[in-house]
């Protein structure tokens, strides 16, 4: 028979690290992109 008391352990601790991600703020925001100077932006180097 399954240990029920492994089971809870192990989708209690499951169920927190999704709660901690749900709950932080950085996840919605994305980084700022520099622009790429690679990319034939600008004038050209000489």
């Amino acid at each position: 028979m399954v240990d029920l008391f492994a089971l809870t352990i192990a989708h209690g601790l499951l169920a927190l690290a999704a709660w901690r991600l749900v709950l932080r703020g950085d996840l919605d925001r994305d980084p700022v992109a520099e622009p790429d100077r690679d990319a034939g932006e600008g004038p050209p180097r000489g």
